[in-house]
């Protein structure tokens, strides 16, 4: 019988989910102080579909009513970039970060140069090009990043 105040069925854990108790409890065993601050950037990443800069976390949050200063949220990027919790990416007009899934799912991102957009995308035959790749350089792969850059079609239009 679902408790009282429940509304349906438990919501099934994501991938980001996972990431973000993991990246709570990694934090935590490697010695940093679980403060509410690293914790909210955490949670505000662990709900994100795509990178975002370190200003565009701390308007976030902001906007969630969350108290929070902008070095707190770079203090916070830097420890998890320095244990691989995030990858950081830089697209030239500022560094963005996004959860590294232990699962290795991933996605690769297109950059519209006129507005700044950035969109993620997908291509699993794109997978398998840079693995088949990685082979004939004679490289074991840990990563990739493919950045694609254009004008979206709201700047062309």
């Amino acid at each position: 019988m679902p408790e009282s105040g429940s509304r349906g069925p438990p919501r099934a854990t994501t991938p980001l989910d996972d990431w973000a108790r993991g990246a709570a409890a990694t934090l935590s065993g490697t010695g940093y102080r679980g403060g509410r601050a690293r914790r909210s950037v955490i949670e505000f990443l662990g709900r994100q579909d795509c990178c975002l800069s370190a200003t565009e976390i701390f308007d976030g949050l902001r906007d969630e009513g969350k108290t929070i200063g902008l070095a707190s949220v770079y203090r916070t990027l830097e420890q998890l970039s320095r244990l691989r919790l995030v990858q950081r990416l830089d697209f030239g007009d500022a560094a963005r970060y996004e959860p590294l899934l232990a699962t290795g799912d991933h996605h690769h991102h297109v950059i519209c140069d006129d507005c700044g957009k950035v969109e993620p995308f997908s291509d699993r035959p794109l997978e398998r090009a840079l693995g088949r790749l990685g082979s004939q350089l004679d490289y074991a792969l840990e990563g990739h990043d493919v950045v694609l850059r254009g004008s979206c079609s709201d700047c062309r239009a």
